[in-house]
């Protein structure tokens, strides 16, 4: 094979049969670290991130990474220094950004369950904003904020029943999703929040769902947010940001999502021509900045052919990468070092003890046990949410600049796992 760049991937590329991040060899980082094993590329999420930031050049606009994508601490201290705020849905999430030097007044806080504790800490570490999803929150908050002498900044995140058409289980934007408050109900609820005395009211959210990869429920769903800017403005409650939240797409099987910077390009066209263009602008990207910068190596165990299905198992599994077992979802497998021989079809399957735990069905691989894959499109929604079933050790985490390459996580143990277990006495 000669050298290849691979769609979709441009900081992931083979160089004379060998799989490369940026300029680092990922063979040499599975001798190194072992499998599984998490790998990125820092200039695969700046130039993800340079996208956004040429979409609002010459604007007043503050990019919040949402980062449920991946939380591992380095890749948000990235962030942090190329002036990012941060998007959390929980009070851990908040103690991350602070250890990982981020500035929590570029903090917005969403997500449907804030607790009163959570609620305490936020405004004691003077966070950017809450996105309040209901009115029973607006008030929690308020009593929260009263006992500690302070003044809570809320929007409201509008739920405005528009179809981001993606997987039903990451679509948040309909009447039938638990987020947010029906567009219908969202003039009288920032009423209401203007009249409590621990609140200040300074903008207004809307997040639709995640891996879009069509333009039009993003203009739809600004249309209706405008509208209701409109009228919560005639009613005398001024808002200061309008937050469009994030769930850009990326090319995990040929998917084709816009460009961020094309895609924002036509929608501040828009914000322009309704006469809001000098606000200032919050979004809420992570998927987009973070899911093609990673990979995952795997190693393979055994081949068991069978009369229906030839199954390929490896050392990576659903605790791993949930999101076949979880979605669905397709992610491309590759190998590190490609074979001449000709290819059979696998289904690419994990040791845990369950039947959803697969990778990928049907892929045609020439491979051997011992050979090494790599599972591509894995920076998002796979370390974030990995777990400890079968007591299984997550994987370790290293990031690529250039040819330099960093641990960021070590590989856990299992004395790390039964760490804060009892025994009976």
């Amino acid at each position: 094979m000669t050298d290849k760049n691979l769609p979709g991937h441009p900081f992931i590329t083979y160089r004379n049969n060998e799989l490369y991040v940026e300029d680092v060899r990922l063979a040499d980082l599975a001798r190194q670290h072992g499998t599984p094993l998490f790998v990125y590329s820092q200039g695969a999420m700046l130039s993800a991130l340079a996208a956004y930031q040429r979409g609002f050049a010459g604007r007043n606009a503050q990019i919040c990474y949402a980062m449920k994508a991946n939380s591992s601490l380095a890749i948000l201290q990235l962030f942090a220094r190329a002036g990012c705020g941060f998007d959390i849905v929980s009070g851990g999430e908040l103690q991350r950004v602070l250890a990982a030097g981020g500035n929590p007044a570029k903090v917005i806080f969403s997500g449907v369950g804030k607790t009163r504790a959570e609620i305490r800490l936020a405004l004691q570490a003077d966070i950017g904003c809450f996105n309040v999803e209901s009115e029973a929150e607006l008030d929690a908050i308020n009593e929260v904020a009263l006992s500690l002498g302070k003044t809570a900044p809320v929007s409201i995140r509008v739920n405005p029943n528009v179809d981001a058409k993606t997987h039903p289980y990451i679509s948040t934007g309909l009447k039938d999703n638990k987020f947010g408050i029906a567009h219908e109900h969202a003039l009288a609820t920032y009423q209401r929040a203007a009249r409590l005395p621990g609140l200040k009211v300074v903008g207004i959210d809307c997040h639709i769902g995640s891996q879009i990869t069509q333009e039009d429920p993003y203009l739809d769903a600004m249309e209706r947010v405008l509208e209701l800017v409109q009228a919560i403005e005639a009613a005398g409650v001024h808002l200061h940001h309008i937050d469009f939240g994030g769930g850009l797409g990326i090319d995990y099987n040929g998917d084709t999502p816009p460009a961020a910077d094309a895609l924002w390009a036509k929608l501040l066209t828009k914000l322009d021509a309704r006469g809001y263009g000098d606000r200032q602008l919050m979004i809420e990207p992570g998927r987009s900045l973070v899911g093609n910068a990673g990979v995952c190596l795997t190693e393979v165990l055994y081949l068991k052919p069978g009369e229906q299905k030839n199954f390929c198992i490896v050392d990576a599994a659903m605790n791993d990468l949930p999101r076949p077992a979880m979605y669905e979802a397709y992610h491309q497998i590759i190998p590190l070092n490609p074979r001449a021989s000709q290819t059979s079809i696998w289904e690419v399957v994990g040791p845990v003890c369950e039947s959803g735990d697969w990778l990928g069905h049907e892929r045609a691989l020439a491979v051997n046990a011992g050979d090494q894959l790599a599972v591509l499109s894995a920076g998002a929604y796979c370390m974030s949410m990995a777990s400890n079933y079968n007591t299984r050790s997550r994987a370790a985490e290293v990031l690529v600049s250039g040819n330099q390459a960093h641990l960021i996580r070590l590989r856990e143990t299992s004395t790390d796992q039964m760490r804060g277990e009892l025994l009976l006495s």
